[in-house]
């Protein structure tokens, strides 16, 4: 009796270590098969076209600018698809990203399709490609630099404030929202403003090989169609990612059946968005609001262009 019911607990004891040995090995599979897809590898299937979404208003994001410069690295991309919907941003940003793709447009070949808008920043990024497609109807050109000040003089008089700023120079902290602005710290300014807008314009100028009054007809800040900027040469065709991929394929021998990958930069979403989507249902105003110093930005709303 006792040998049997040994034999009987010998049986489940090899069972219970048969079971977590099968959910071991189940484990390893899962995590090697992931792996090889997280990474392209055998699953993943070589070469590829990457598709680099910037949407939205541009800030520094240095996760995205790491990501970019992956691509660098990366032997299995065929070339890049940048999809363009941005109003602008930060200036800063706007270069940098538009720096960091022209890094990657020297080693592949960097096509960009425009969405409904792609103005000022959104429009400076755009030119990071080697060619351009746009809608009709897409919104873009806005090429100018805006350095915003609010004032609070007023308002902070009526409410009997005052302020008193103490420098060691007359235009340390200017311009200042606490006080009005100086002619000095103004004319200082308009030069900030102007030395970022000829930054602007010599890119808007190589990379499209406008220069002169045709330079100068594009570049006072107007917001052009998609018909009128093909016509100005803004951009080269009217199409979108059928055009892009038919493009590829004709200059540089990528197939229009490779298969695409989403560049995953991990883009949070701000705590400004949040706010501005809950409380006035224009998270990009929200987003706006988070922007500081020089900003190549269009304003829908104001429906000008800046």
């Amino acid at each position: 009796m006792s040998l049997l019911a040994d034999m009987v607990a010998d049986r489940r004891r090899l069972k219970r270590n048969l079971f977590v040995w099968r959910t071991i090995c189940a484990f390893v599979v899962v995590l090697f098969v992931g792996t090889l897809l997280g990474k392209g590898g055998m699953l993943g299937g070589g070469t590829y076209v990457g598709l680099l979404t910037v949407d939205g208003v541009i800030l520094e994001d240095r996760r995205r600018a790491r990501a970019i410069d992956a691509l660098l690295e990366d032997p299995d991309l065929a070339a890049l698809i940048i999809y363009v919907n941005s109003p602008g941003g930060s200036s800063a940003a706007s270069e940098a990203l538009y720096r960091s793709l022209r890094r990657v447009a020297d080693e592949k070949p960097v096509v960009t399709v425009m969405g409904g808008v792609a103005a000022s920043g959104g429009y400076m990024v755009a030119l990071a490609g080697e060619r351009i497609f746009a809608r009709e109807s897409t919104v873009t050109g806005s090429i100018g630099v805006v350095l915003e000040v609010t004032n609070f003089v007023e308002l902070m008089h009526k409410a009997g404030i005052g302020h008193e700023t103490l420098r060691s120079v007359p235009l340390k902290a200017q311009p200042n929202p606490l006080e009005p602005m100086s002619p000095e710290g103004r004319e200082m300014s308009l030069g900030l403003v102007e030395d970022v807008h000829q930054m602007f314009r010599k890119i808007v100028g190589d990379r499209r090989h406008l220069h002169g009054e045709r330079l100068d007809d594009i570049t006072d800040g107007r917001v052009f169609s998609g018909a009128s900027a093909r016509k100005r040469g803004l951009i080269d065709a009217i199409g979108g990612m059928t055009e892009a991929r038919a493009w590829l394929k004709e200059a540089y021998g990528v197939s229009d059946k490779e298969a695409e990958r989403e560049i995953k930069t991990g883009d949070p979403v701000g705590l400004s968005e949040w706010v501005g989507a809950f409380l006035i249902g224009r998270p990009d105003l929200a987003s706006r609001l988070a922007l500081d110093g020089l900003v190549s930005v269009w304003q829908p709303s104001v429906g000008s262009a800046q």
